[in-house]
Formats: C-alpha cells, sequence, structure tokens
C-alpha cells in the first residue's frame, strides 16, 4: 500500500522563500507561506460588507478587513503554534512549524504576537463603537478554539464560528443593526468552514488517531464525503435563505449558482485518502469564496 502524500505545513516558496532565515520563520509562524488561510478569514466579512449593500460605497472597509484578515490569522496561528507545540512535534505535517522544531522560542513567539495584535488594533480603529464591540467578542472564541481538538469531536464547528465572525462586523458597520439575514450569512459561514476544515484534515487522520486529536474528519469515518455534502448544502441553504430576506426575488437566488457547482465539484472529486487532493480542494475555497462575493455584490447593489 502506497503511503499518502505528506504535505509539509510550512512551504518557503515565493517572498517568504527569498527572505532571510530568521525573518523567514517569523514569516512562517504567521502562516505568510500560507495565504488561503487569511483569505478564508477575510471572504465573510466582504461578504456581508456586499450584500448590506456597501460593496462599492464602502471599499476602503473591504481593504481594512483584508488587511485585519491577514494580521489576525496571523496571530491566531502564532497562538494556536504556541499551545500546540507539543502536539505538532508529533505529526509529520507540522513537525517543521518554527515553534515546534525549535526555529523560535516561545518567548519570540509571544512578541511577535503582540506585534500583529496591534495591527489589528489599528484595523478596529477603523470601525465604529457597535462593530468595535462585536469585533472585540470574537477574542474569547479565537482563545478557546486551539483547545477544542483536545474535548470535542467536532473542533471544526468552533473554527467556522471564529472563522466567520467578520461577516458579523461587517455586516453591522455598513447596516448599522443585526439582523435575520446578517444571522443566516454567519450561520451559513459556519457550515461552509464545517465543510472545508474537514476537507482539510483528511491529511492529518492517521497522525491524530494515533496521539488523540480529535476532528470532523475522524468522527465521520467512511461517510467523509457524504458529510461534507451536506454542510456544504446547509450553507448554500442559509446564504439562499439570507439573500431572500434582502432581495425576495427567485431570481436573486441564482447569484448563488456558481457557489453551488463549485462545492459540489469539490464533493464529487474527493478522494478521502488523497492527501494532496483534499489540500489542492481546501485551497480551492478561496475562488468559492470570490464567487460568493461576486453573489452577494450582485444582489446587494441590485436593490
Amino acid at each position: 500500500m502506497i503511503a499518502p502524500q505528506i504535505v509539509p505545513d510550512t512551504e518557503h516558496r515565493g517572498l517568504v522563500g527569498s527572505l532571510p532565515p530568521r525573518l523567514r520563520a517569523f514569516a512562517s509562524l504567521a502562516r505568510f507561506d500560507r495565504p488561503i488561510g487569511w483569505w478564508l478569514l477575510f471572504w465573510p466579512g466582504a461578504w456581508s460588507v456586499a450584500l448590506a449593500g456597501g460593496a462599492f460605497a464602502r471599499w476602503d472597509l473591504i481593504l481594512w478587513l483584508l488587511l485585519g484578515s491577514i494580521a489576525m490569522r496571523g496571530a491566531g496561528c502564532v497562538y494556536n503554534d504556541i499551545v500546540d507545540r507539543d502536539l505538532d512535534r508529533q505529526v509529520a505535517r507540522t513537525a517543521s512549524r518554527p515553534v515546534a522544531s525549535g526555529a523560535i522560542s516561545v518567548r519570540a513567539a509571544w512578541v511577535w504576537l503582540v506585534i500583529l495584535s496591534l495591527i489589528g488594533l489599528v484595523v478596529l480603529l477603523q470601525l465604529h463603537l457597535p462593530a468595535a464591540i462585536v469585533a472585540v467578542a470574537s477574542l474569547a472564541p479565537v482563545a478557546a478554539y486551539p483547545f477544542m481538538k483536545r474535548i470535542t469531536w467536532w473542533p471544526q464547528a468552533w473554527l467556522g464560528i471564529v472563522f466567520s465572525w467578520a461577516a458579523l462586523v461587517g455586516w453591522v458597520e455598513v447596516a448599522g443593526d443585526f439582523g435575520w439575514a446578517a444571522a443566516l450569512l454567519y450561520a451559513g459561514g459556519i457550515a461552509w468552514v464545517i465543510g472545508y476544515d474537514t476537507i482539510y484534515a483528511l491529511q492529518d487522520v492517521e497522525d491524530d488517531a494515533l496521539i488523540g486529536v480529535r476532528s470532523s474528519a475522524r468522527a465521520l469515518g467512511a461517510g467523509v464525503r457524504g458529510g461534507v455534502a451536506g454542510f456544504y448544502a446547509l450553507a448554500l441553504l442559509l446564504w439562499g435563505a439570507a439573500i431572500w430576506l434582502v432581495r425576495g426575488d427567485w431570481l436573486a437566488l441564482v447569484a448563488l449558482l456558481p457557489m453551488a457547482l463549485h462545492l459540489g465539484w469539490q464533493v464529487t472529486t474527493l478522494v478521502p485518502a488523497d492527501g494532496a487532493g483534499a489540500l489542492a480542494r481546501f485551497r480551492s475555497n478561496r475562488n468559492a469564496g470570490a464567487l460568493m462575493f461576486l453573489a452577494c455584490v450582485v444582489v446587494g447593489t441590485t436593490l
């Protein structure tokens, strides 16, 4: 039997690969060599701004959310690696992470975390008070996330709560209040995250089983493709309901069709035993997020 291909968690490519070794280690710790993470954190916020009607009038907010996503995703990765350094050393894909490998000390990692958080603070100061309060409220679930894999089989659900939070921030900043459309958009984001992060977790099922780490991929077992399909279908249903509340027209739902087709492609071509293939489908959610953003722009600007 051929062992599944293991794709290391740190890949020194592009600009990150050209940095001096010390700076490269800090860039890798914040996952600057893997931009997919901040794209996935950014998209829900961009969706909410667009669906609330601010895609063009609040283009500056979209850019601030992008900067905030890069900084806070980096800060989250640093915090996660500090907490998980002992577990990371036991998993082939994550053993080369800077803190786990000893390339960066725990103390230096904390300093880097503070610097990234200060950049996030600059973004926070661009928001009106209600949206800023919503943004600050995300810190509690962010801090709890690294421990979820130790106490629940569904840490992906907690990640969904965290990674979709920008949908609430963007909506409150543009609309000035919180409504059912925002709640449904956010809930759909959670289902989407559970789906794509289950695909991501397929890379580690064997190592996770050996060290006792829990995940939705392990919980679903042989039914993982059906489980991912179910979460993606739930996401589309919730997003469709959000769009309907914004614009009660059956034609508006057609805007979701490209996203639906893309998610369907992910599920139908997913081979659970193929780690590299699972990673490619996980990364394709950057494009899925863009398709959803275009849908929100179309609906939000044609009221």
